[in-house]
């Protein structure tokens, strides 16, 4: 086993060429990826029929599936409704993945609003642990929940925060965003040091398995020192970083074997493929 790499959702190039996401697992074999990240940020819609030929093209051609569950999830809402929704929302992902035939689903770990974060990762603890116990109930034991780092100052999402909302359970793993963490620390993570530093909160926090095999994404992404993340940008931009290769020299030399997700805006497919290129330069 080795690192995996591939896009979230469809890039431009994909969308010249192809009409329907069941090709997606053809266009990333022909490039060399082997990983997908089926994208219902604004909604879980999935039909049997694509979700069946999706799985049926994934495994032939062993492509490795995870979903992004849908962005209006808040984990740590001050609103009892809006928590209870966002376990609905969590478990018809869950549905979607499973008949996709995908292991991970990436869930936003919400924002604090009015709180201090002391009470909404609280708040996010209770929600996620409520999700599992629904999701096990209903047969989605399967299904691991991938908390995400965020790249906004005020989210709720911190490197600390998505560790401990994974240390609830042992099927969570962390979903690092380099380039949240990036934007949200306005550029200190960006070097070797820094990556490997987060590496090893992850070994200390939930041990050397999940370190093994975290869920990430990765971008170049652009920010405000007030906020944090703006916008996501190509690998292309020469500004904001991070810069992937000191990463990937790391997950190489440490023997690691994660799943890298690349966002990049319109140009993800390519830039995963730098990024796979860059670690198998370094094994």
């Amino acid at each position: 086993m080795s690192a995996l790499f591939g896009p979230a959702g469809s890039s431009e190039d994909f969308h010249s060429k192809h009409k329907f996401s069941w090709e997606m697992p053809g266009y990333l074999a022909d490039m060399g990826l082997n990983a997908f990240e089926y994208q219902c940020g604004q909604g879980v819609r999935v039909n049997d029929k694509t979700a069946q030929r999706l799985k049926e093209e994934s495994n032939r051609l062993g492509i490795r599936l995870s979903l992004h569950s849908p962005y209006f999830i808040s984990l740590s809402s001050v609103e009892e409704q809006k928590r209870d929704k966002s376990i609905e929302y969590i478990l018809q992902s869950c549905d979607a993945a499973m008949r996709m035939g995908a292991d991970r689903i990436v869930i936003h770990s919400g924002s604090c609003s009015k709180m201090t974060r002391e009470e909404a990762l609280a708040l996010a603890k209770d929600t996620l642990l409520r999700a599992r116990a629904r999701a096990v109930s209903e047969g989605y034991e399967s299904i691991h929940f991938c908390p995400e780092t965020m790249g906004k100052i005020n989210q709720l999402g911190n490197i600390h925060e998505v560790l401990e909302l994974c240390s609830l359970d042992d099927t969570f793993i962390p979903c690092v965003d380099f380039g949240h963490l990036n934007a949200r620390t306005l550029g200190m993570v960006n070097s070797g040091e820094a990556y490997l530093e987060i590496l090893e909160l992850i070994r200390d926090r939930l041990g050397s398995d999940r370190l093994m095999r975290f869920h990430s994404h990765f971008s170049k992404i652009e920010y405000t020192e007030k906020g944090g993340e703006l916008r996501h940008l190509t690998f292309e931009d020469t500004v904001f970083g991070p810069q992937y290769e000191p990463l990937m020299e790391l997950i190489a030399r440490l023997g690691l074997e994660p799943t890298f997700i690349c966002e990049s805006a319109g140009t993800q497919s390519f830039d995963a493929l730098s990024m796979k290129k860059s670690y198998e330069s370094f094994l």
